[in-house]
C-alpha cells in the first residue's frame, strides 16, 4: 500500500474469525509435540479431582496440575527400588511445562503417565501426560518437568543416582 506521501505501509491484518484453525508455532508439528509423545511409560498413577481443586469458572484450576504431577512423581519415586535420595542427594523441581489441552470439571478420574524424555549428569526430564482414566482420548495437559539432583548443603548439582538411571532404563527395555 501506498500513501499520499508515498510511502509504503503494511496492509493491516484482519482477525481470524473464531472458529479458524488454531496457531501454530511455526515449526510443523511443534504445537502438538507432547500429545503425540510415544515414549514408554515410567509409571501412571491414577487419581481423583477433587472439590476443591475447582475455580471460580468451575473447572480444575490450572495451578493444581502440579499438585497432580508431584503426586505422580511421588508415587513414582517411591516405587522405584534401591536409593534414589540421602543426605547429599535430593531431587528438585528446575523446570515445568505445561501445555493445558482441555478444561477439567469435577468429577473426573484422571491418569497420569510419567515418562522419560531425558536422562542428563545430574536431571531427568519426565515427560507428562494428563488424561480422562476413562476416556484416554481425553487428553487434559501434557508438557515436561526437569528434576535435578543436587547437594542440599553445598546447593550444587550431583549425578544422578543410579536407581533413577535403572528405573528409565527397565522403562524403555519394558518395550
Amino acid at each position: 500500500m501506498t500513501t499520499e506521501e508515498g510511502a509504503t505501509r503494511r496492509p493491516r491484518k484482519t482477525r481470524k474469525p473464531a472458529d479458524a484453525a488454531p496457531a501454530t508455532t511455526g515449526t510443523p508439528g511443534k504445537e502438538n509435540l507432547e500429545a503425540k509423545s510415544t515414549t514408554v511409560p515410567l509409571f501412571v498413577a491414577e487419581m481423583e479431582a477433587r472439590w476443591r481443586d475447582l475455580d471460580a469458572f468451575n473447572h480444575v484450576n490450572n495451578a493444581t496440575y502440579l499438585t497432580y504431577l508431584e503426586e505422580a512423581r511421588l508415587q513414582w519415586l517411591r516405587d522405584v527400588p534401591g536409593p534414589w535420595f540421602d543426605e547429599h542427594a535430593m531431587p528438585v523441581l528446575a523446570a515445568s511445562h505445561l501445555n493445558y489441552r482441555l478444561p477439567m470439571a469435577w468429577p473426573a478420574r484422571l491418569s497420569v503417565t510419567l515418562s522419560c524424555g531425558r536422562l542428563g549428569n545430574s536431571s531427568i526430564t519426565l515427560a507428562h501426560r494428563i488424561v480422562d482414566a476413562a476416556g484416554p482420548d481425553r487428553l487434559y495437559c501434557d508438557g515436561h518437568v526437569v528434576l535435578v539432583w543436587m547437594d542440599p548443603h553445598t546447593g550444587r548439582p550431583v549425578p544422578l543416582p543410579q536407581a533413577i538411571r535403572d528405573a528409565a532404563a527397565r522403562a524403555a527395555g519394558a518395550d
